[in-house]
């Protein structure tokens, strides 16, 4: 099925407006570019400067051109920028890639001016990518819309080709996109796309991202990004990525402050809150690094191999000390190195001299190598059930022999049974890249690199798109009446979540001391007391909570305490009274939150609670809603989780009930996003299986 970017991505005519002779300044390379790379279509030159350019016509204008443009790129001074788009328009011209600088990074006028062009956009159908940008290169077309020296074709020069399936690039900085391009060359990927985003006045990443999702030539995506503008494109296809199983490899900056500077300055986007990029990113399975080299090595293991079944690692080695450090990077990153069974063992032994080792690491030794027991025991692993991948690691400096046949490794890789991924401790040779390559190899060279893709590698197989959050289960109601100020009481945000048709414990709120009998009479005895004012948050910071009060005669005591105490440390605060409700049951004590996010809206947080949650920051946020089976994946990755299912003999929570409970947080909050700006639950305590959970305090905000 057709697609709106196909004419962007491979035009059958291009025009270069602001095209020069002159090879060493970008309108020169712009061209230079496309005719090594042998781009089948024609090229317009524009420059009234020049009657023609290395051989082709130079027209004044696009205007003079007289036939159909798929895409311009336009390379001249920012203030000519957008009548020269205006042109582009008058003669239809489909698609346009802006290269000049100067535009929102700039801010002042240049950032209107980039608005006009987004205006433009959207009035004429024209799509426009940029301004600021590093323009684009299809190699399956031979498309090299880009002056990047990445794309420079050396005569005579033989590209070292390893794979077949094609990693696809989207990046906001177009100088970083083309450098994954250039080391995926290095390491022998074959690349279907790179396209650098700019400024996205009118395409963004999430358009580009839905192009490469569907395209059958990208088999997996590598996305560099600062912040996403077209923020319901994006999360499209994002799902849609989920969906078909074709992995994305995203690498988000702008998570210190200095980086936040850095991405509004370079390409005017705000780089957002990280948290929520990273929730976003978990829920659709998105593999996130954080370095370039590890993002490339994970994409080189993903486009070389088959997804495993399990996460059980063989390593096998022609040096003992090697292996064992290949053994140790794998399992420092969870995945097993099981001890092969005793049948396996003994098939390998045969293939190796007698100082050799078969339990895993296997150690073939270097005669082992040459007898060719190596890849006999590749052979031996990769068919058997008891490992689920196979780590080779070894050396492959040499310039002259090769550890592998390629007539006998070929074969065993292309059946794709188990992922085989190659680590070399000394400098791979260009020999022993290119030998290999012809197998399907792509030789590795960071040893922790290799740990991280092996892991990501055998969580990808394992990750499944959750289940969408059921809206019947927590039926739609008006809570105006509970939103009249910003910021509420727990007793005011208690009388909301039960409103919503969220279950808590019966509570009293007392005014005046003459209420006190019949509050206790209805509570009963243990009980707690807190005083109540939307100025004062946290309660216990001005000694306004007292617990396990068991006589009358306290409880009139306490009341006059909180309230002095309350009036002393906040004396502007404006007191609602006393709240008096029963003493909780003990459990896990867990924080349940909302907060809105300014990209991506409504966000739902569980983690560690009570008065360690700042201390320790144990929380895991998703986008709001999730469904209790989500829920309980989120709490099933907090390190505290196992204070949950019966750490060290204690029973087992009710981690049913919490999930069922954080759903129903995360629905209000997405469903009302538009009243409430925060909730937080905290601590909710969290009983023994089958005795659900009790929300201890409540804080909501409203917008406002």
């Amino acid at each position: 099925m057709p697609h709106p970017l196909d004419s962007f991505f491979a035009p059958a005519s291009i025009a270069l407006i602001g095209a020069s002779r002159d090879h060493e300044k970008i309108p020169g390379r712009l061209l230079a570019m496309l005719r090594k790379n042998e781009y089948p279509g024609q090229i317009y030159p524009v420059n009234p400067n020049y009657s023609e350019i290395d051989g082709l016509t130079c027209y004044k204008s696009i205007a003079d051109i007289g036939s159909t443009i798929d895409l311009a790129v336009i390379i001249i001074p920012a203030r000519a920028v957008l009548p020269a788009l205006e042109q582009c328009a008058a003669v239809g011209v489909k698609n346009a890639v802006i290269i000049s600088s100067g535009f929102a990074e700039e801010g002042g006028d240049s950032a209107g001016v980039q608005d006009a062009i987004a205006a433009l956009a959207k009035r004429s159908g024209m799509r426009i990518s940029g301004p600021n940008a590093e323009g684009f290169f299809s190699q399956v077309q031979r498309v090299a819309a880009t002056f990047s020296p990445a794309v420079d074709v050396k005569p005579g020069v033989v590209p070292l080709i390893a794979t077949t399936r094609r990693i696809g690039i989207v990046a906001q900085s177009g100088g970083i996109g083309f450098a994954y391009y250039h080391r995926a060359k290095a390491l022998g990927i074959a690349v279907s796309y790179v396209v650098s985003a700019g400024n996205e006045s009118d395409l963004g990443a999430g358009e580009f991202l839905d192009y490469l999702v569907q395209d059958t030539a990208t088999d997996v995506i590598l996305l560099f990004i600062e912040g996403i503008r077209d923020v319901d494109t994006f999360l499209a296809a994002a799902r849609r990525a989920a969906e078909i199983k074709k992995p994305v490899i995203v690498t988000k900056v702008g998570r210190s402050r200095a980086g936040e500077r850095a991405a509004a300055s370079h390409t005017a986007s705000m780089a957002g809150w990280s948290a929520a990029y990273d929730a976003v990113f978990a829920k659709y399975g998105f593999i996130v690094s954080n370095d370039l080299d590890e993002a490339l090595t994970i994409a080189a293991v993903l486009v070389s191999n088959p997804l495993p079944k399990g996460d059980r690692i063989a390593v096998v080695t022609a040096s003992g000390g090697a292996g064992i450090w290949g053994a140790d990077s794998v399992a420092l990153r969870g995945l097993q190195v099981p001890e092969l069974s005793e049948p396996i063992q003994a098939e390998i032994k045969n293939l190796m001299p007698s100082y050799g080792t078969a339990r895993n690491p296997i150690d073939v030794t270097a005669q082992g190598v040459t007898s060719g027991g190596l890849q006999k025991s590749v052979d031996l692993l990769t068919a058997s059930d008891e490992v689920d991948a196979i780590l080779v690691v070894l050396s492959l400096s040499s310039e002259v022999r090769k550890p592998f046949r390629e007539d006998e490794l070929k074969p065993v890789l292309a059946a794709q049974k188990k992922p085989v991924v190659f680590y070399s401790y000394t400098v791979p040779s260009d020999f022993a890249r290119r030998e290999l390559a012809k197998s399907g190899v792509v030789v590795l060279s960071g040893l922790t690199h290799v740990g991280v893709a092996m892991r990501q590698l055998v969580d990808f197989a394992k990750f499944s798109l959750p289940r969408p959050a059921d809206e019947t289960r927590l039926p739609a109601r008006d809570l105006s009446a509970h939103l009249t100020s910003s910021v509420l009481s727990e007793a005011d945000s208690k009388e909301l979540l039960r409103a919503a048709g969220i279950a808590l414990p019966d509570e009293l709120l007392v005014k005046e001391k003459s209420g006190l009998d019949a509050a206790v009479a209805s509570v009963g005895f243990p009980m707690v007391m807190k005083v109540q004012s939307p100025d004062i948050p946290h309660k216990s910071e001005v000694g306004g909570v007292r617990v396990n009060i068991t006589t009358k005669g306290e409880v009139f005591l306490v009341f006059e305490s909180l309230l002095n105490n309350a009036r002393k440390h906040r004396p502007e605060a404006a007191i609602q009274g006393v709240l008096l409700g029963p003493m909780a049951k003990k459990g896990v004590e867990i924080i349940v939150g909302t907060m809105a996010d300014k990209t991506f809206g409504p966000m739902v947080m569980v983690g560690l609670g009570g008065i360690t949650t700042e201390l320790f920051r144990d929380v895991v946020y998703r986008p709001a809603p999730v469904g209790a089976e989500e829920a309980g994946a989120m709490l099933a990755s907090l390190k505290a989780a196992p204070l949950l299912n019966g750490f060290r003999g204690a029973v087992k929570a009710d981690v049913v009930a919490l999930s069922q409970l954080i759903a129903d947080i995360s629905m209000l909050a997405a469903r009302h996003a538009g009243e409430i700006a925060e909730i937080e639950l905290n601590p909710v305590l969290v009983h023994a299986e089958g005795q659900g959970v009790t929300i201890v305090d409540a804080l909501v905000v409203g917008r406002g």
